[in-house]
């Protein structure tokens, strides 16, 4: 009896964990750092340096994703292996037309404010995420706040249609302050079929480090792939449409922009 409630009380979790994760964090409204998404792939091995070289190659995504689907393995059997080519061919296409830039003036005065532009393209929605970190790297990453930087203002979020966006973030208690260096991005889509891809972008208001120096900010990104191919989706009697691979599929990526080096200066 203890063993058969122990298995539901699994399948129930990753049920959970399957059903929240691949449409971003909509009832987490915190800072985050890219070391968090373990069931996402990295997007190249920069990202992973210092890191056995071993390691480092399972965490890329031809090898923990895209090689999962053209193999047939765990959430992909079902497809017989010319869909499974596709939906490779679909996915790798998603990543090649994903970016994350980020951009801002190269000095500012102590304490001084500064507004910091990352644009996204790609990504296969309907989420993605988007965080102010400190360095490219997916496990020593940390929220840009980390090394003097202080998010002055809520951050403002335009998604694909060039609307702002604020119902992700009005969901965190305005006392507790909504000056966040990670949000969501919602209402996305793209398409490899078609060729399209979504566009959007984070503005942050920053206020300086009050020493002088130089400082770095990189942009992070936590994007979708299958959900831009129609065989990268399946349909949940009560859910509706879910992500095919689910978390076991690994089908997530982490990204990050060129860091900036801003210098900060005595006046």
């Amino acid at each position: 009896m203890r063993s058969a409630l122990v298995v539901a009380a699994s399948v129930s979790f990753a049920a959970a964990v399957a059903f929240a994760y691949p449409g971003g964090t909509p009832e987490f409204q915190t800072d985050a750092a890219p070391y968090c998404a373990s069931c996402h792939a990295s997007a190249n091995l920069e990202m992973m340096s210092g890191m056995a070289p071993e390691r480092a190659e399972k965490e890329l995504a031809p090898n923990k994703h895209i090689a999962l689907i053209r193999a047939g393995e765990g959430p992909y059997q079902s497809l017989p292996p010319e869909e499974r080519a596709l939906l490779a061919e679909h996915v790798k296409a998603v990543d090649a037309n994903t970016s994350v830039k980020i951009s801002a003036a190269p000095r500012v005065a102590i304490n001084g404010e500064i507004r910091v532009t990352v644009d996204v393209r790609g990504g296969a929605g309907p989420v993605v995420g988007v965080a102010l970190v400190d360095t490219p790297q997916r496990w020593l990453a940390r929220p840009a706040t980390g090394v003097g930087w202080v998010v002055s203002r809520e951050p403002q979020i335009l998604g694909q249609d060039f609307q702002e966006q604020t119902e992700w973030l009005s969901k965190r208690p305005l006392s507790l302050g909504r000056n966040l260096a990670y949000v969501n991005v919602t209402g996305l889509h793209s398409s490899a079929v078609a060729n399209e891809w979504a566009t959007a972008q984070v503005v942050w208001t920053l206020r300086a480090p009050s020493r002088p120096g130089k400082y770095p900010l990189v942009a992070a990104l936590w994007y979708g792939t299958e959900k831009a191919s129609p065989l990268g989706v399946v349909t949940d009697p009560i859910r509706g449409k879910m992500l095919r691979g689910t978390v076991a599929g690994h089908s997530g990526r982490i990204l990050f922009s060129t860091p900036l080096v801003i210098e900060v200066t005595v006046e």
